[in-house]
C-alpha cells in the first residue's frame, strides 16, 4: 500500500470517528473509538489538518479535535 493510500485510509476512520462526536475529542479517546493506533491516529489527523477539516482546542495540557 502507498503511503498516501494508508494515510488516507486513516484520516476517513478519524474522520468518521469525530463526525459521530458532538463535542470536541482526545487522541485516545478517537484512538480507542476508531480502533486504531496512535501512529494510525496521528497520521489520520495530519491528513484531515492539512486538508482544513479539524480544529485543534487546546484545554489544560490536552489536545482536542473536531471538525470544522
Amino acid at each position: 500500500m502507498k503511503p498516501e493510500e494508508l494515510f488516507g485510509v486513516n484520516a476517513g476512520k478519524v474522520w468518521n470517528v469525530l463526525n459521530k462526536s458532538n463535542e470536541p475529542i482526545s487522541i485516545t479517546k478517537i484512538m480507542k473509538l476508531g480502533n486504531l493506533k496512535k501512529d494510525d491516529t496521528l497520521g489520520g489527523l495530519g491528513w484531515l489538518g492539512r486538508e482544513g477539516k479539524i480544529e485543534i482546542i487546546k484545554k489544560d495540557k490536552d489536545l482536542l479535535f473536531k471538525l470544522v
